[in-house]
């Protein structure tokens, strides 16, 4: 039987073949168009020689300049990158601890856990800020503490919403872990600590490297949930970021949006890659 040609002699698309269908290639193209011209305007007009966004006076990297030359903001970058290093060191063994159990044992009302752990996955950021501003008032959380203890509320919050994706991202890898492995390290007199640090953890390791850099990034640019939970004394990057914006939205604004758009970018990037190689892998 012969095969039968689509236009022009060639073979019909596929189901899945979205760039030779015209009108789901042109959807895709006005998706990436009204997604990211708008980040890639911001990046260049960063370099715009003009305190005015709206015209173009030529290029400089005055504004980069200023912008680390600037101590509030460089304060508030070091608040965010202490509160991403901690929350994604106890995401990580949160994270790592709920996968381990949502994949090796089984318990009553499993799902009904599984479904609870996934909320602050999906659940609004809004709803999250404000259910954690509720209980951080509710305890009676003091403001006046020293840093980087003033930074713990925050600290919680970010982790109570980050180690569900490390969870996931960990139970995905141990979903293909060879049990045959674990078998053969029990035979050769390995007790439960030598499995999990022989077998099991170096399995884990390009899921808890993504799922770490995942948190990192989620933590780092949070906005939301921050500027609920942060205090009067406390102010992240983000938040002094939309600071600056609420009076004008100068080069200066826009240098600190590249430089944060540029690290979450890396940093997602990176977690992808290592994703993708761990699942080469299985």
């Amino acid at each position: 039987m012969a095969k039968r040609k689509g236009l022009f002699g060639r073979d019909p698309a596929g189901p899945l073949d979205y760039l030779r269908k015209w009108p789901l290639l042109t959807v895709m193209i006005a998706t990436f168009v009204f997604l990211y011209v708008p980040l890639l305007t911001l990046m260049a007009f960063s370099f715009n020689d003009s305190r005015r966004n709206i015209v173009w006076r030529g290029f400089t990297t005055e504004y980069y300049g200023k912008l680390f030359n600037n101590t509030d903001l460089m304060i508030a970058f070091g608040n965010s990158l202490t509160i991403a290093l901690f929350s994604t060191f106890f995401s990580l063994i949160l994270g790592a601890m709920v996968a381990i159990l949502l994949w090796r044992f089984r318990f009553p009302m499993k799902p009904l856990y599984e479904g609870t752990m996934a909320l602050p996955i999906v659940i609004p950021e809004i709803c999250m800020g404000v259910a954690m501003l509720a209980f951080f008032a509710r305890i009676g959380w003091p403001n006046d503490l020293v840093w980087p203890i003033s930074l713990a509320n925050i600290t919680i919050a970010h982790i109570s919403f980050t180690f569900p994706f490390v969870a996931v991202i960990v139970r995905a890898r141990l979903a293909g872990f060879n049990r045959e492995q674990e078998e053969a390290c029990r035979d050769l007199g390995a007790g439960d600590w030598e499995v999990y640090r022989d077998v099991i953890i170096p399995h884990m390791k390009p899921g808890l490297v993504a799922g770490g850099l995942l948190a990192f990034t989620l933590s780092l640019d949070d906005f939301v949930i921050t500027f609920f939970t942060s205090g009067p004394e406390t102010v992240t990057f983000p938040v002094k970021v939309y600071s600056m914006v609420r009076f004008s939205v100068t080069p200066e604004v826009n240098a600190a949006s590249t430089v944060l758009i540029v690290i979450t970018v890396f940093l997602t990037a990176i977690a992808m890659w290592l994703q993708n190689k761990g699942a080469e892998k299985k």
